[in-house]
């Protein structure tokens, strides 16, 4: 009975697989939500990775003219500009409603040396000097959107930073440069440097933080039938406490995708905030899942005798068939048997509080095979069982495990009489205990790669399971390259 378990492994699979981040909106089946806790520890990252960049770029060269009386004009230039450290010391990224997010450094220094040299007629003067930036405050607005393919996007709409203070230590003629440059050269590289500041800020959302968020996909394949539809629904939402991001969350037919007949119900989160983001995933997302296997046949299944293990002491044979149905033998002597059958309608996975299950119908056909090959019905067979689920997910990857309960059997039609129904059921127990069930466990045991955007994992992990959909709570850590 090789195809029936393919097909309820496929299945369960497929439901068990989705613990995807999500979003809260219309017509979104997940909800990924991110605290101020995660902002917290998003912006922390994102300092050291500023940190790391500012220490990184090019300042340019400084040159111009002065004029001191009774001195006159000349020339000065400042060039080989290194930045030899940068503390960027505190930082706060919060949700801006309607907008994105607003980040905000403060209480950060740089320190810069380079050289110097300055030219009055004949007089060549030059050396060495440190800048010391002191004071940096920056102010940046990153705008939060989806682009037309549905992957997000993000942008500075607005940057403006302040240095409160620049100070010019000078090696060499120190008197002379004192006069020369203190007043003139330490406003011009406080107009730089808040410029360039922005500057480095602009490129670094646009040539790091948008490629970054690129790496989550649009589409991602769960198994050779199925795809999960990833791509944003909305705008990434902003709210005073946190920032919601919108998925679609459908499981869709890879060969042949058609409109689902149903949307997801609205998703009401808890407010928790002791996490650092939370994932809400609809039943919605589940059940277009059962509905494209069920489309799709993947259900449906057919045994025959040469598909039972040959140490079996039950055979598809009305010989052996007759321990369930006596008169089966009698009828049809010592010819071989089939059965067909498939779940009626596509299973729905129903939420509870702190409870999985599933309760597929299925309607099982027995025939004979007649010695002319040709199949005869002799009976037909609706079957019941309930399924419990049990889900975990680590840092990277989902897992589950089925609990089977007891099959229940109901004879709606026969032409070889009474059947033993009681011991039929527990034969269906049997197989499933023993065949059917292990062999999904131990492939449900292997897990899946959650689909989360590159160098981040999970820990703390927390599962609940609520009217219409799961929730889970992780803290979030990202892996430096």
């Amino acid at each position: 009975m090789k195809t029936l378990p393919r097909a309820l492994m496929s299945l369960l699979l497929g439901l068990l697989l989705m613990s995807i981040p999500g979003a809260l909106g219309a017509n979104a089946g997940l909800v990924a939500r991110i605290t101020d806790k995660g902002l917290e520890y998003a912006a922390k990252e994102g300092l050291l990775a500023l940190q790391r960049k500012l220490h990184k770029i090019t300042l340019p060269d400084l040159d111009g003219d002065f004029k001191i009386p009774p001195i006159g004009r000349g020339h000065y230039e400042f060039h080989s500009l290194d930045i030899r450290s940068c503390e960027l010391r505190g930082s706060t990224l919060k949700p801006l409603p309607d907008h994105g997010l607003s980040l905000s450094i403060s209480d950060s220094s740089i320190q810069v040396h380079g050289r110097w040299k300055a030219r009055k007629s004949f007089v060549k003067l030059q050396g060495s000097f440190d800048l010391q930036v002191k004071g940096i405050t920056i102010f940046v607005n990153l705008q939060l959107g989806s682009e037309a393919s549905g992957r997000p996007m993000a942008m500075a709409s607005s940057c403006n930073s302040y240095i409160s203070e620049v100070e010019v230590d000078f090696s060499g003629h120190v008197e002379l440069l004192l006069k020369l440059f203190r007043n003139q050269i330490e406003s011009k590289f406080k107009r730089i440097l808040e410029d360039k500041i922005c500057e480095m800020i602009e490129k670094l959302v646009t040539s790091n933080l948008q490629p970054y968020l690129q790496t989550l996909p649009v589409t991602a394949e769960i198994d050779s039938l199925i795809n999960v539809d990833y791509s944003l629904v909305d705008a990434p939402r902003a709210t005073a406490q946190e920032l919601d991001v919108m998925f679609k969350g459908e499981i869709f037919n890879r060969h042949r995708h058609s409109p689902v007949a149903f949307r997801p119900s609205d998703l009401s989160l808890p407010e928790d905030h002791s996490q650092m983001v939370y994932f809400a995933i609809s039943d919605y997302v589940f059940n277009t899942a059962s509905l494209v296997y069920h489309q799709s046949g993947y259900m449906n299944f057919s045994v025959t005798d040469n598909m039972i293990p040959p140490d079996s002491l039950i055979r598809l044979t009305t010989k052996s068939f007759r321990a369930f149905a006596p008169r089966i033998a009698r009828l049809y002597p010592n010819m071989n048997m089939e059965l067909q059958g498939g779940v009626i309608s596509a299973p729905m996975l129903n939420f509870s509080p702190g409870n999985l299950s599933l309760v597929p119908q299925m309607e099982i056909e027995g025939f004979v095979i007649l010695p002319s090959s040709v199949r005869e019905s002799v009976f037909r067979l609706g079957v019941t069982t309930n399924v419990t689920a049990t889900l975990t997910f680590n840092t990277s990857k989902i897992t589950g495990f089925l609990d089977p309960g007891k099959v229940q059997v109901e004879v709606k039609e026969s032409k070889v009489g009474v059947f033993n129904v009681e011991l039929l059921e527990g034969f269906l127990n049997y197989y499933m205990l023993n065949s059917l069930y292990p062999e999904a466990n131990e492939k449900l045991t292997q897990g899946f790669p959650l689909p989360l955007l590159k160098r981040i994992q999970l820990y703390d992990l927390v599962l609940q399971i609520h009217k219409g959909f799961l929730f889970l709570g992780a803290n979030v850590q990202y892996v430096r390259a």
